[in-house]
């Protein structure tokens, strides 16, 4: 009995180690700089992370398994931006927070929105969006798929176009 304890110890504690080790910035521009960097789209997660059942649900159910940790370090650079109602915040972080909800016209919790973004000469940020989701019910394969037509780089063929020649026979 006391084997069975200690493997199940140990598998719990792997699972949870490799959710742990998931890199989710707070600030956006740090974000955006590793995201161009690494050329891979940010996820952000907006979250009511004290408050919010949904949000609560999400991150238990996807967002801290070992699936959704593989798929998140090969796909994405990952963005929390909370609105947390018990939990004390800078007051830089919670303009930063709330200027990107009035961007992404963020009108419920939680909401994940995929975008690339780019930061001009003056310093102003371009986002691209390319999709959002939010709770996805089926664990996170059934979220993976939802999200993963968002992250997907377009496929470009190895061959060179060439014009097709036609040719005439002479009688």
């Amino acid at each position: 009995m006391k084997k069975i304890v200690l493997i199940a110890l140990f598998f719990i504690g792997i699972n949870v180690s490799q959710a742990q080790e998931l890199k989710w910035y707070t600030n956006v521009k740090e974000a955006i700089t590793v995201s161009n960097k690494e050329k891979k789209p940010m996820l952000l997660f907006f979250t009511g992370s004290d408050w919010c059942g949904w949000c609560i649900r999400l991150q238990n159910e996807v967002l801290k398994t070992p699936e959704f940790s593989k798929w998140a370090k090969e796909s994405v650079i990952l963005v929390e931006l909370d609105y947390p109602r018990r939990t004390a915040q800078s007051d830089e972080l919670k303009q930063q927070n709330n200027e990107l909800q009035q961007v992404f016209g963020i009108q419920g919790f939680p909401t994940v929105y995929f975008a690339n973004a780019k930061v001009n000469k003056e310093g102003k940020v371009n986002f691209e969006g390319l999709g959002s989701t939010g709770y996805v019910a089926g664990g996170p394969a059934a979220w993976i798929a939802t999200a993963e037509p968002f992250v997907k780089k377009p496929v470009v063929s190895a061959e060179p176009k060439t014009k097709s020649k036609s040719k005439t026979k002479k009688a």
